[in-house]
């Protein structure tokens, strides 16, 4: 029996969160009946009183298969940590949301995911570097995973598009609300190749209280926490700080000692966390390196040159160009270009001489 609207619900009660839910699941065998439960017998199961009395009057007004319908009209379904598909990293964390309002799909292969972070206001340096990082791990069979926001976090969620890779972002805010509004083009992107997973319920504005919160999220359903780039005083250290309490690795990226945008990340290095140059420093971290290999060799077999490639190839035999110039020459937008050279680098065939400028590996 299909059981999303009474979990929904009860995230309605006051003083009652993920641990005092697993218990009255426990006690009562499903959540229909706790919801519908006296009195007497929801303090038989320790529910304290205030909880009982918000309860038994929210549930005079509130009506679950409602609060359901209206998840579905949004385009969003339900995940609760009764069902299969709940990340399983988030799952062993203390504290996991009971719900997750997802727009998009979870699969099993979000449990190889990494998550990106950094400053709002991300210098050259910082982009390229995580553009560098994240085009690798997405070709590693890496989902990315970050919170959307300017800077960093973008950056890190359009690279693993445009490397035909897949993506999550996590929301500070609920299902139906975008934020930033600028994002929305990356975020329908997103919803195709990954997907939007917030625990604030619908119509949730994004307040700063909320970011805390999000940044667990973040941390907990992945492997290990990169911060790319982050000032002293930043929410992508904080983001770090979960993933330290949830033994789970932090990475970071060294930067300038003069730079206030690398403040945080060599503080972060300076107390254990692990210094990265490439993709694959966290590769071999995670013990993903060997599947790394595998991914590669396989998508060089089943994924055979066609006249783009061909053209690419051609190009690239007398001198290295700038991607630039590829995308002139193949009549092919920047987008374009960039995701077929990135399938090409995965192949084995081209390499980064420079920064966004390829040659023909030989």
């Amino acid at each position: 029996m299909q059981m999303e609207q009474f979990w929904v619900a009860f995230t309605h009660v006051h003083g009652v969160g993920p641990a005092r839910l697993r218990h009255l699941l426990a006690y009562f065998g499903n959540l229909k009946e706790a919801w519908w439960a006296e009195a007497v017998d929801l303090a038989e199961s320790g529910l304290p009183q205030a909880a009982i009395e918000h309860l038994i009057t929210l549930r005079k007004s509130l009506q679950p298969e409602k609060l359901l319908d209206e998840i579905h009209r949004l385009g969003a379904q339900v995940v609760t940590l009764a069902d299969e598909n709940y990340p399983p990293l988030l799952r062993e964390t203390e504290g996991s949301p009971a719900v997750l309002y997802v727009k998009g799909t979870l699969t099993a292969q979000d449990q190889r995911a990494v998550a990106v972070v950094g400053t709002r206001k991300a210098s050259n340096y910082g982009a390229e570097m995580t553009r560098r990082l994240v085009v690798a791990l997405t070709q590693a069979g890496v989902t990315i995973v970050s919170g959307l926001a300017y800077g960093i976090d973008v950056i890190a969620h359009q690279e693993a598009l445009n490397a035909g890779g897949r993506t999550i972002a996590v929301l500070g805010c609920g299902i139906d609300i975008l934020y930033p509004s600028n994002h929305r083009h990356v975020a329908e992107k997103i919803i195709k190749n990954g997907a939007l997973i917030t625990e604030f319920a619908p119509g949730t504005e994004p307040l700063p209280v909320n970011f805390p919160i999000r940044n667990r999220i973040i941390s907990g359903m992945t492997l290990g926490t990169l911060v790319v780039e982050a000032p002293e005083k930043s929410g992508a250290l904080q983001t770090a700080n979960f993933a330290g309490e949830q033994g789970r690795d932090v990475f970071a990226v060294p930067g300038n000692v003069t730079s206030p945008n690398s403040t945080g990340t060599n503080m972060l290095i300076q107390d254990g966390a692990k210094l990265v140059i490439s993709a694959e420093d966290i590769l071999k971290e995670l013990n993903l390196s060997q599947r790394s290999a595998e991914t590669r060799q396989a998508v060089k077999k089943l994924m055979p040159a066609n006249p783009v490639e061909a053209r690419i190839m051609e190009l690239l035999q007398t001198e290295a160009l700038h991607v630039d110039e590829i995308s002139r020459e193949c009549q092919l937008s920047i987008q374009e270009t960039n995701a077929i050279l990135a399938l090409m680098e995965l192949k084995g065939l081209v390499f980064q001489s420079a920064p966004m400028t390829y040659n023909i590996n030989t």
